[in-house]
C-alpha cells in the first residue's frame, strides 16, 4: 500500500500544479484578477481621465469663441450676399426702366402706342456690359416691328378727322335722355305698366 499513497501523492500534486497553473496564466493576462495591481490601474485610468477632464474645459471656451467667430463670419457673409443680390436687382430694374424709355422715345414719333414697341421687344439685348444703350439696333428693330406689326403705326392720314359717333348722346324716340342702366331701365317699365300704359 506504500506504493498506492505515493501514486494517490503524485496524482494530487500533479492536480494542484495544474489547477495552479491557469491562474498563474490569469493573473499574468488579467490585472483585475490581484487587487493591488486593479489599485494601481484605476489611479492610473483616473489620473488620466482628470488629465483629459482638465484639458477639454480649458478648451471648452476657445471652443465657443470659434463657433461664435464662425457663426458671425457666417451671418455677415450671408448679409453682404443679401445685400449684394438686392442691389443687382436694383441695378437690373433700372437698366430696364432706361432701355425702355429709350424704346418708347424712339418709338413715339412712328408707333401709335409706344410702350407697345417697349413690350414687343427684347430690352437687355441693347445694354452692353458697360451700360452703354445701342441706340442704332434699337432702331432697327423698331423698323422690323413696325413692318411686322403695320397696324401699331400711328395713322398717316392727313385729312379732316371724322368725329366717331357717341351712341350715348342724344335723344331717345321720346325725346327724354334713356340710361342704359338695366335696373332704371327696368324701374321705368314697371312705373309705365302701374300707370296703366
Amino acid at each position: 500500500m506504500p506504493e498506492e499513497t505515493q501514486t494517490e501523492q503524485q496524482v494530487e500534486t500533479e492536480s494542484q500544479e495544474t489547477e495552479a497553473a491557469p491562474e498563474a496564466e490569469v493573473t499574468k493576462a488579467d490585472p483585475w484578477a490581484d487587487p493591488n495591481a486593479a489599485r494601481k490601474e484605476i489611479e492610473k485610468l483616473r489620473k488620466e481621465a482628470a488629465k483629459y477632464r482638465t484639458k477639454a474645459s480649458d478648451l471648452e471656451p476657445l471652443a465657443r469663441e470659434a463657433q461664435a467667430l464662425k457663426d458671425a463670419q457666417k451671418s455677415d457673409a450671408e448679409r453682404l450676399q443679401g445685400q449684394l443680390t438686392a442691389a443687382e436687382e436694383r441695378a437690373a430694374k433700372a437698366v430696364r426702366t432706361a432701355v425702355a424709355s429709350k424704346v418708347e422715345a424712339l418709338a413715339a414719333s412712328t408707333f401709335e402706342d409706344p410702350e407697345d414697341a417697349a413690350g414687343a421687344l427684347d430690352l437687355t439685348a441693347y445694354v452692353d456690359d458697360d451700360g452703354v444703350i445701342d441706340t442704332d439696333g434699337i432702331k432697327r428693330d423698331l423698323a422690323d416691328l413696325l413692318k411686322r406689326k403695320p397696324h401699331w403705326a400711328k395713322p398717316t392720314d392727313n385729312g379732316p378727322r371724322r368725329p366717331a359717333p357717341d351712341r350715348t348722346q342724344g335723344s331717345s324716340g321720346n325725346g327724354n335722355r334713356t340710361s342704359s342702366d338695366p335696373g332704371d331701365i327696368f324701374a321705368g317699365l314697371m312705373q309705365q305698366a302701374l300707370k296703366g300704359h
